[in-house]
């Protein structure tokens, strides 16, 4: 049986993008699907349609046979659709209580009734395997529980087909593996699940059939027993995709950034960063893999110089790094690809072009006269950069704010390594990257290593750390519970107990591997 049928959608957007065209997407009841496709394929599009955040230009959709008419998130709510976002939407100073209760508060006269609220959120999560605490606040729950917590809002509001983004995007192999048996009770329990991911292995072990959609149209759907990971991917992005990047040994040379006994503290003393020192050399990609708010951002922040310490130091080619010294940071040569790309490594109402001009105000190729800009030198830089790295516009002057989430993501990576970096940090470079862009953004971390330069490579993709990493750190709980040296020596689940602190290497050990 049907669950839901979407009928030829298109969707055509005012400035005469076609982010839809004539698209027809099947899924039965009680099936967990996946959906992919690069981004800006359009697959985002076609779930707003459905979760009625977006209006089809043509088509038609039926739920169970029915058609309806989805014009706001409401109207599908009440049809018991729901979509959990990629990036969790909720407050972090309320309980979990409060934040599954937000806009269907249950009273008790003028009062919420708290009491029945809990009852309800504690019978859910025993229902469907996803207990939390319901005094809990949520800013004190880990990764995992948050997601939890996201699947329980859209099961409490009445949810038979549910819509989840990415969902596994930050979480540790454990907590996936978690995830994933929470979500075929829910598939046996009679739910439809449509699964929007990029991981192909664990679109594979959840999911029967793949839609696929490229530039706008399906690209067919296929059971995922006929049809290699290799074939996905080419259907995807419409040419061969190397999976596994090839990498030579690396050739480490001198030390460019040295960490002393860096310790970052928050309100009331408690460390976010607790006294770690490390090394990271030329000709080096070290990697920092970590759940989650264990002092990985944190430690970036000091690094690039937008966050302080009190105590330690940090040099950089023997000169120290201060906070809010950001200019200086990275006319010294380092380069940043932040973890929040749309708040913090763009201008969004900018053009493409005057965001790979932002950190380059001193080029004086780009300057005639009385500090006049030579347009012509800009326009050949800009476009220039789109055909090196494969940047899908209509044309530079567009606003950034129109590209796709991996678009966006090249024009940060084509900014700072067309700066020519001695030193990249890169915090979560693929996350929510489509198979192409992922390919295309590690080959050029790798030729920067290659060529010389060093990588600061944070990151929740443990397959992504595991290829590129020459070294390898375990952040958990502020400290450094692992230093590997031997990538070949540790699988994923041997890395996701470093990481959820059940194992720990010996603390002289990781201080000598670390250096």
């Amino acid at each position: 049986m049907t669950a839901l049928r979407m009928e030829h959608i298109t969707k055509v957007y005012p400035n005469g993008v076609v982010a839809n065209r004539d698209i027809v997407f099947d899924v039965a009841v009680g099936e967990i699907h996946a959906l992919s496709g690069e981004n800006g394929a359009g697959k985002t599009t076609l779930m707003k349609i459905l979760f009625g955040e977006e209006t089809a230009t043509e088509g038609k959709i039926f739920i169970h046979g029915e058609e309806q008419y989805i014009h706001t998130s409401q109207d599908a709510l009440k049809l018991g659709i729901g979509m959990v976002h990629q990036h969790f939407m909720l407050v972090p100073s309320l309980t979990v209580t409060e934040n599954i209760i937000l806009g269907i508060e249950m009273r008790k006269g003028l009062s919420i009734d708290y009491t029945q609220s809990k009852k309800l959120v504690q019978e859910y999560g025993e229902k469907y395997h996803m207990y939390l605490d319901p005094d809990a606040k949520v800013k004190d729950l880990s990764v995992g529980q948050k997601q939890k917590l996201e699947i329980l809002k859209v099961l409490i509001r009445g949810a038979k087909i549910l819509i989840l983004d990415e969902p596994t995007a930050v979480l540790t192999p454990q907590e996936t593996a978690e995830l994933f048996t929470e979500l075929k009770h829910l598939r046996n329990e009679g739910f439809t699940i449509i699964f929007i991911s990029h991981k192909l292995s664990e679109v594979r072990e959840l999911c029967d059939h793949i839609t696929i959609i490229r530039k706008g149209e399906s690209k067919g759907v296929y059971a995922l027993a006929d049809i290699t990971d290799e074939e996905i991917s080419q259907k995807m992005v419409g040419r061969d995709v190397e999976l596994t990047i090839a990498r030579s040994e690396g050739k480490r040379g001198k030390t460019l950034l040295k960490v002393e006994n860096l310790s970052v503290l928050e309100e009331g003393g408690k460390p976010r960063v607790d006294n770690v020192s490390f090394n990271l050399h030329e000709g080096e990609i070290l990697g920092i893999a970590g759940v989650e708010g264990n002092g990985q951002s944190e430690l970036v922040d000091v690094i690039t110089g937008l966050g302080n310490f009190q105590h330690g130091s940090v040099l950089f080619q023997n000169k120290p790094i201060k906070y809010n010294h950001v200019k200086e940071i990275r006319e010294a040569g380092i380069g940043h690809i932040p973890e929040d790309r749309m708040s913090i490594g763009i201008a969004s109402n900018l053009s493409i072009t005057e965001n790979l001009l932002a950190d380059k105000t001193r080029w004086k190729e780009f300057f005639g006269k009385n500090g006049l800009l030579i347009k012509q030198k800009i326009r050949s830089f800009s476009a220039k950069m789109v055909e090196d790295y494969a940047i899908l516009c209509r044309d530079p002057e567009v606003p950034i704010s129109s590209l796709s989430g991996g678009n966006i993501q090249k024009v940060v990576l084509a900014r700072e390594l067309s700066s020519k970096p001695q030193l990249i940090v890169a915090n979560q470079p693929t996350r929510g990257v489509d198979v192409g862009a992922t390919e295309f953004i590690r080959k050029q971390l790798l030729s920067m290593r290659d060529a010389g330069g060093a990588v600061l490579l944070v990151s929740s993709d443990l397959r992504e750390l595991f290829g590129l990493s020459d070294r390898l750190l375990v952040m958990y709980e502020g400290k450094f519970a692992a230093c590997i040296t031997d990538l070949t020596s540790i699988d994923e689940q041997g890395l996701g107990r470093y990481m959820l602190g059940l194992d720990t290497q010996d603390t002289e050990m990781v201080m000598r591997n670390a250096q």
